[in-house]
């Protein structure tokens, strides 16, 4: 156990923080209100996505309780980012990893999870991912990391370079240091309670604002102060989810913005070309709240910064977010919310 955790704390350290970006606003704008966006980008991260973090402090959250040994199986339920950053800790620890999945899941999806050393386990449905991940932890006497439940309480919030320690940290010198609101997506909750927590343990004035995909069950449970299932799974890679898992906080959320799929493509679309460098479409649903936030806070003449997330790179999707064909069989055609970004770029309106 003691090679396994300073194997994972070296890893760590070999990597640099990510990169904190200011995003383009446009000059036209300027006037008595002065608004900044940032991008925490976490696509820089060596699995290329925010879930690395996740999977790095998951692993050593199950070794510091004695639940992975040296021959102990590992297994998840994730088709996406998740695994990948598992297999990529499981890999360097020479154990065997698994990831649960259904059986719809994408080619593409797999053999990135293959790339890490990761084997994938499939379902017919998705509701059934979390109950075969128990039997196969079971059944091989390994562990079975359950993100959606451990998120939460595996990452200290309260500091230990966790990333809304950094997010602050960066924006130490800005204009704008203590940021007006911080945006995130929740898939396990995990980042939003860390982020939530760590604005009140610092005493921030800091507002935390959670975006939603379709069919996810966490924006109708907060609205209606009860827990609702969906019966669908999110079309958004990395966010939403048919359950409100135990990893969600709600109590640290101060407002919650439902985003249209669509939205979230023609976002995700319009955020590649200023950059230069495609963005995956969860980043897209944050930065549709992000830019709602900012054109609210221009229209009540109030200056300040605005913080969210670059989840993971467009590139691992050239065949489903950023295929026209694909996007017109799934009805998220980013043409859709074209006029909202048009008026958003000309004058910082939202419609």
């Amino acid at each position: 156990m003691d090679n396994a955790v300073r194997l994972i704390e070296a890893d760590a350290r070999r990597s640099a923080d990510t990169h904190l970006l200011r995003y383009p606003l446009p000059s036209r704008w300027a006037g008595d209100v002065d608004v900044a966006l940032y991008l925490k980008d976490e696509t820089t991260h060596i699995t290329g996505s925010l879930k690395h973090r996740l999977a790095r402090s998951l692993f050593l959250y199950s070794l510091c309780n004695g639940w992975i040994g040296e021959d102990t199986t590992v297994i998840e339920a994730s088709s996406g980012s998740t695994a990948v950053s598992e297999a990529y800790f499981a890999a360097m620890l020479g154990l065997p990893f698994i990831a649960v999945m259904p059986a719809s899941t994408s080619a593409a999806k797999i053999a990135l999870i293959e790339s890490q050393g990761g084997r994938c386990h499939f379902v017919s449905e998705s509701a059934e991912v979390y109950a075969e991940a128990q039997r196969l932890a079971e059944q091989t006497n390994g562990h079975y990391l359950d993100q959606f439940t451990n998120a939460e309480r595996a990452t200290d919030w309260r500091g230990n370079n966790n990333i809304a320690e950094s997010i602050f940290q960066q924006l130490g010198e800005e204009t704008h240091p203590v940021p007006e609101w911080i945006v995130v997506g929740a898939g396990t909750g995990g980042t939003s309670a860390t982020i939530g927590r760590y604005i009140r343990y610092r005493r921030y004035p800091t507002r935390l604002c959670v975006v939603d995909p379709e069919n996810s069950a966490f924006f109708p449970s907060y609205e209606q102060g009860a827990d609702v299932v969906t019966g669908a799974s999110s079309r958004i890679e990395g966010i939403g989810r048919p359950r409100v898992e135990p990893s969600f906080v709600p109590g640290v959320v101060d407002r919650m913005i439902s985003v249209p799929d669509s939205g979230s493509v023609a976002v995700a679309h319009h955020v590649g070309r200023v950059l230069g460098r495609r963005v995956g479409p969860s980043t897209g649903t944050n930065m549709w709240g992000a830019f709602k936030l900012l054109a609210e806070m221009i229209e009540n003449g109030c200056s300040g910064s605005v913080v969210t997330l670059l989840a993971d790179s467009g590139d691992r999707y050239d065949d489903t977010y950023f295929c026209d064909e694909w996007l017109t069989s799934h009805g998220m055609e980013p043409s859709e919310s074209a006029a909202s970004l048009a008026e958003f770029e000309r004058s910082g309106r939202w419609s």
